[in-house]
């Protein structure tokens, strides 16, 4: 009986193959995950001593993207949205000499949450904050004062932030001072508003072709981030 039934599998297959081509479809391709720390990324993270001040997920995620972008300045602003806003959250770091520049409160989008910001958008109008990485601009001098025009990087997730208007501008709805009255920093229509008194040394330490990323642990974005899953950054 095992005989026969061998014998008509190898009578079956050569005559499927002729109909097919000898081809077989192409199955998609999995998912792609963030990618893993490594050992230097994590040798990184411990020599700048941020254990308790900064995520470890959120910078070891800017890092991998800083590498892999084409940029002019050696400097990275990390902004992580999975703190509080009445925590400092907005990390900026001299890459070439191993230290950290500013460290602030930082507002987000009033659409994007209370206290924490937890809903993003690419959309016009949203008055929400978009994840992924940016390259900052030139500078001027608009109606929220000196800003710094962003460049968003990511298809669908931040693109539109020239057209949005998303810049990083000093506000007084920013400053810490409104946390004690109000229990939260103010709410911006999308921008990433630093304090007024930080807003110039920020904005001049890190303008001119620098990488800034703003981190929430989304997954969503985490496996659809071009840069991070290197489906155009390779």
């Amino acid at each position: 009986m095992h005989k026969l039934i061998l014998s008509v599998v190898l009578l079956f297959v050569p005559g499927l193959l002729m109909l097919t081509g000898g081809k077989t479809e192409p199955q998609p391709a999995a998912p792609q995950a963030a990618p893993s720390p490594t050992a230097r990324h994590e040798a990184l993270y411990d020599s700048l001593r941020l254990e308790g001040m900064v995520s470890r997920d959120a910078f070891v995620s800017a890092v991998i993207g800083y590498e892999r972008i084409d940029r002019r300045r050696e400097v990275l602003t990390l902004i992580d949205f999975s703190k509080p806003s009445t925590e400092k959250r907005l990390f900026v770091f001299d890459m070439k000499a191993r230290r950290l520049l500013y460290s602030s409160v930082v507002a987000h989008g009033k659409n994007s949450g209370e206290n924490y910001a937890t809903s993003f958008s690419n959309e016009h109008g949203s008055h929400k904050s978009s994840l992924g990485f940016y390259l900052t601009a030139g500078t001027y001098r608009g109606r929220n004062g000196y800003s710094l025009i962003l460049e968003g990087l990511e298809k669908g997730i931040n693109d539109q932030a020239r057209e949005r208007a998303i810049v990083m501008h000093g506000a007084a709805y920013a400053n810490p001072s409104v946390i004690r009255s109000a229990g939260r920093l103010g709410r911006s229509f999308g921008c990433p508003a630093v304090p007024e008194a930080l807003s110039r040394p920020i904005i001049d330490a890190i303008k001119g072709g620098s990488v800034l990323y703003i981190y929430a642990p989304r997954p969503e974005y985490l496996a659809q981030s071009p840069i991070l899953t290197s489906r155009e950054h390779a």
